[in-house]
């Protein structure tokens, strides 16, 4: 398969482990409640679910876009970024992975939206939900800020990406919410049970791509830090 297109859907991969992770989990689930709002009305809440992550694609894609144009438009840093970069990704998947699996606890200023802001969004009934989506996409924690700067920043400066790759990671983190929009036009009993699973898919499917993170990453240090062959 062209390597390409295996970073495009490793995107879309960090985007959905993103979107499961506990803290973005907490501000899908968020999502979710405005939605349920809606419940007596099935097809708002579905427009409701894709807005919000239309919101969600805009703000990583804007982001995407600033940070690796900005990468590459310094060429000393572009030239360096594109011949080191395998040598830079090493370790960096090592740090990534660790913090996947939760060795390093790891605290970053949490993000709130008050009441009064809550509502006055709310007001603005379907294109409220994409507000929502472009808060919560800048909300990071520790898992989706390693997630984004720390693999998905590095993976479009390796395919000079600004666009697609940012894009689809955004889809893949709201992703979860599309579900839930649909589940909720066919009927709110079945959120509760998709959450539940998720949950526990979201633990397993961390701890799998840290560890894979991590033996990348080791790979990668031993071939262009190391200079072994392998």
């Amino acid at each position: 398969m062209d390597s390409f297109v295996m970073g495009a859907l490793s995107a879309v991969w960090l985007g959905i482990l993103t979107s499961i992770s506990p803290c973005p989990l907490a501000t899908n689930i968020a999502a979710v409640s405005y939605l349920s709002n809606r419940v007596a009305q099935p097809r708002v809440a579905f427009w409701s679910g894709l807005v919000y992550v239309m919101g969600r694609m805009l703000a990583y894609l804007v982001l995407g876009v600033i940070l690796v144009a900005s990468l590459l438009s310094i060429p000393d840093l572009s030239h360096v970024l594109q011949k080191h970069i395998n040598t830079i990704l090493g370790p960096l998947l090592v740090v990534v992975g660790i913090l996947l699996l939760g060795v390093i606890p790891i605290n970053l200023p949490a993000f709130g939206i008050s009441s009064t802001t809550q509502k006055r969004i709310e007001s603005y009934g379907v294109w409220g939900a994409g507000l929502f989506g472009i808060l919560f996409a800048l909300s990071f924690c520790p898992v989706s800020a390693a997630l984004f700067f720390g693999s998905l920043i590095p993976l479009s400066v390796t395919h000079n990406s600004k666009f697609l790759f940012p894009l689809v990671y955004g889809l893949g983190t709201g992703l979860p919410v599309v579900v839930v929009a649909v589940l909720i036009a066919m009927g709110a009993r079945y959120v509760g049970e998709f959450f539940d699973r998720l949950t526990r898919f979201e633990l397993w499917a961390r701890r799998i791509t840290g560890a894979i993170f991590i033996l990348v990453g080791v790979y990668y240090t031993l071939i262009y830090i190391a200079g072994l062959e392998i």
